[in-house]
């Protein structure tokens, strides 16, 4: 598997389809797929046991990786019986990349920013499930990036934006 994109609005399909890729490895941006920018601790500790639980479902799947530049962490890392399950919060991406490096591959990175979690599934040579909810109701900062990203697209992923 080499570095790919892949464009989704939907959470289901952009599960779905991290699924069917059947990768070793996922590294899974928090907000807005696994919990939203405003929601509290319930929301988020749910929400990365939810989607943990879905991940470690697919067969042959090793490690879930959760991966945010935002400072809240879950109550607790789920266990998983068959996969690895990591919280990196404050993780820096796309600069810091040594922690994902030991990870095994082929891996898949899902996030709704491509000039951090699209630059960081570059980096890696993952594929990037972009996923992009609608904008209303996503805060200025993620929706100017978002923005910005559309500009990255074609540099970090020719031929398949």
């Amino acid at each position: 598997m080499t570095a790919r994109y892949e464009r989704f609005v939907s959470p289901h399909d952009v599960l779905t389809r991290a699924a069917e890729l059947s990768a070793s490895t996922y590294v899974v941006d928090v907000e807005p797929l696994v919990a939203s920018w405003h929601s509290g601790q319930r929301q988020l500790d749910d929400g990365v046991a939810r989607t943990a639980g879905q991940l470690c479902a697919i067969a042959g799947v090793r490690v879930v990786c959760f991966a945010t530049n935002s400072v809240r962490r879950p109550a607790a890392t789920p266990a998983c019986p068959t996969a690895r399950v990591l919280y990196v919060a404050s993780a820096r991406k796309p600069l810091l990349t040594g922690l994902y490096r030991t990870l095994p591959r082929p891996g898949v990175v899902i996030g709704d920013q491509v000039g951090t979690d699209g630059a960081l599934a570059r980096r890696l040579d993952f594929t990037f499930l972009h996923y992009c909810p609608e904008v209303s109701g996503m805060p200025v900062g993620p929706r100017l990036l978002r923005y910005c990203g559309r500009l990255l697209l074609p540099v970090l992923f020719p031929g398949h934006w």
